[in-house]
Order: structure tokens, then sequence, then C-alpha cells
């Protein structure tokens, strides 16, 4: 898919009430037009995408200098289309840990620096929000506390979610015996999530049940108003289950999201295996505005300043 591609495939009309357009990776800092990509979406906020309230892009941080070129080169023209920009970076340990997680001698220090530097550009542009992902396993269930430590002295969000298992968007399976937790682990981990340190108040009640049964239970609306589209043009109505429902470069969005194809999946959602251990929290954070009860079951049973403070850390403040 080419810059082209992917701004004439968000003028479909069937996207014209998109709250959020998510860019990931792999890399999107590798791309050299992802600046012109950004800044074509924002132009398209004023007409085809006029609902759009903000664009995210997640980030390992380690080219700083093109991190820093390509916000520092949209953030404000985003500013005036009303769009907020939020970075999210890739997390899984403070210091040297992060390193031996990556593979990667020196990604540490340059993930560091471009979260320091980001910070600093945030000061200057309320519309720069930045964030951390942490991505739970075994190899680093000792760092929670840390990177949560890290993440409130610079006042970044924390997504801090278990591994997940999938054959599409991680291709891990085979690394299923490395990856499982131990009971120490599980109890490490309930204990994370029962305490006041992580924000997502829903998500983790969820979490902490899913890690004592075995099974999800949480709202999602993948395929109604979540999709995800590969470089390579194909659409998933969700990016852990390997069922597309076509490909842009032969077939409208629009004739797809409508398909035979596309209606069997949203008959199923929910029901599939994947739908057993998802603990993806993007998919809930979308389903929660959209499927409605849940919210308002927790609307219900929340003090209000707790509830006002997670409806802000999830950005739910694009659907309300």
């Amino acid at each position: 898919m080419t810059c082209a591609d992917w701004l004439a495939l968000l003028e479909s009309p069937a996207l014209e009430d998109l709250r959020e357009l998510d860019v990931t990776g792999g890399e999107p800092f590798l791309l050299d037009w992802l600046a012109d990509l950004l800044l074509g979406v924002g132009h398209l906020s004023q007409d085809s995408l006029s609902r759009l309230q903000g664009l995210v892009i997640t980030t390992n941080g380690f080219l700083t200098k093109k991190v820093l070129s390509t916000v520092g080169q949209v953030v404000r023209p985003l500013a005036d289309y009303g769009l907020e920009l939020v970075l999210v970076c890739g997390l899984d340990a403070v210091g040297r840990a992060h390193d031996d997680i990556r593979r990667y001698r020196g990604g540490w220090e340059k993930l560091n620096r471009t979260i320091t530097e980001l910070v600093s550009l945030r000061d200057r542009h309320e519309n720069l929000v930045l964030g951390v992902k942490m991505t739970v396993a075994p190899h680093n269930i000792d760092e929670m506390e840390r990177v949560a430590d890290y993440a409130e002295q610079r006042s970044l969000f924390t997504i801090i979610s278990p591994y997940i298992l999938t054959p599409l968007r991680y291709g891990n399976l085979d690394r299923a015996s490395d990856l499982e937790f131990s009971p120490e682990d599980i109890e490490k981990l309930c204990l994370f999530y029962r305490g006041d340190r992580f924000r997502w108040s829903y998500y983790a009640a969820e979490l902490d049940r899913y890690l004592k049964e075995g099974t999800i239970r949480k709202p999602c609306s993948a395929g109604f108003n979540y999709y995800f589209v590969r470089s390579n043009g194909d659409v998933y109505p969700c990016p852990l289950i390997s069922q597309p429902i076509g490909n842009v470069h032969q077939a409208s969005f629009d004739a797809m999201i409508r398909s035979p194809e596309a209606r069997q999946f949203r008959r199923g959602v929910g029901a599939f295996p994947e739908c057993a251990t998802c603990t993806e929290p993007g998919l809930e954070r979308y389903a929660l505005p959209f499927e409605g009860w849940h919210y308002l079951r927790l609307a219900g049973h929340m003090p209000r300043a707790q509830l006002r403070s997670l409806h802000a850390h999830l950005g739910l403040d694009k659907y309300f």
C-alpha cells in the first residue's frame, strides 16, 4: 500500500464516522512518507473524515531523529485541523532489561531519549499525547512497577497487558511453552492489576478474573466499529483472527464491510476461540462506547471521580 492507496481508502464513505486512526506495524517511522500520510489525513478530516478526533502511532522509539522530525513536522498542522496526535512507545522494561528483551543493544538509551524529547515537545503542543505500551511475559513480569513508575514520573498513560498468542498479528504460536506464565507469575499479575497503580480500572478487573478463570469475558465490537488493514491491503474485522473479508485492491471498503463474509464475522464475534483468551486492550476500549451497556454499568458502580479518570485515560472523550 502506498501513501496514495491509504488516503484513497480513508475517503471511503463507510469511514465518515471514523473517530480514531491507528498506525501500527512493524515500525511506522521506517516509512519515508509517514508525514505525508498524517498531513493527508489531516486534510481529509476537514471533509470526508469530519468526525475524526485523533491519530495514534505505535513505535519502538529507536529512530529518535526520525520520530522527532516527523512529529515536529505534523503536530502543529494537526492541531490546526483539530486532531490529537498520540504516540505510544513500546516499553518492556526500564534500563538494560529492555535491551535484553528486544535483543537490541542500545535500544533503551534510544527509546529513553525519544521519550524525553517528546515530553519536551509535548510542553509546547497540547494536542500531543504520550504513553507507553508494555507487553508482559515471564521475561519482564518483575518490571511492571518500574514501568508504571517511569510513566507516572513523566505523565505518560500506560497500557500494560499480557502477551497474546495468535498466528495473525504476532505469529508467535511456536513460543507458547516459552511464554507460559507460572502460578507465581499469575499471582504477581493479579496483585498488580488489583493495585492502585494500574488506571485502566475496568480492564484490570477483567484481567484479574481472566487470570483466575482462564477465559476472558468482555465486550467486543470488532467488525462493527473497528477494522484492521494490513500493508498488503487485506482487511480484517479483528487483527487477531485469521478471517479476512477482502482486499482493498480488489474491492471497495464499503462493499467489503457489507459482504456476507463480514456479516458472518459479526454474528460470531465474541465466540471465536481467539476471543476466549484475548487480552487486547484497544479492542475493548473501542467497544465500551459502542456497546454501551458495559459503560453504563461502570457509571453505575464507579465513584464519579474514578469514572472521570478512567474516561480520560482511555481516551473515551473521542466518542462521547
